[in-house]
């Protein structure tokens, strides 16, 4: 059965050892981590600083992907947002990545009505160079009621 709960401290080594962490150094966030028993195999990210708060870095492992752990990543994240009395919640997404734009409009995300954005140079993660150019498009979400997706697949 897959958990997801908040990171905490003494989890971090273990996390960082299996996951790729990329806005471990960033402030004002919080991270989410997809557990199997013992095993971190998923995280995302929410950033409190821009308004609606933004969902970032949904990751899954691959040994544990198409077994519903990004869906459940990003409705734990709406659940926080939704505890800390936000009403909607906001990512973007790069317009190649099909799987991405289908799981978030299954998720209920709708475009925010911006047009899409090119995004490209080079910034630091972790103190590590990382040169991006992207298109994205801005998905925003109406925070209302929450959806169960039932028990995440394990196997």
């Amino acid at each position: 059965m897959i958990e997801v709960r908040p990171l905490v401290s003494d989890e971090l080594p273990l996390v960082d050892d299996r996951l790729p962490l990329d806005r471990l150094d960033q402030p004002g966030g919080d991270w989410l981590i997809a557990w199997d028993g013992d095993e971190p195999v998923g995280h995302a990210h929410v950033d409190w600083r821009p308004i609606p708060p933004e969902l970032q870095n949904v990751f899954v492992a691959e040994s544990h992907r198409r077994r519903g752990i990004a869906s459940r990543l990003s409705l734990a994240a709406e659940e926080l947002a939704r505890s800390r009395g936000q009403t909607r919640i906001a990512l973007d997404v790069d317009v190649d990545n099909a799987a991405a734009r289908a799981l978030y409009a299954k998720l209920g995300y709708r475009p925010a009505g911006t047009p899409p954005r090119r995004a490209a140079g080079t910034i630091l993660l972790r103190g590590k160079p990382f040169t991006y150019d992207v298109m994205l498009i801005d998905l925003v979400k109406l925070l209302e009621e929450a959806v169960d997706l039932g028990p995440a697949r394990s196997s």
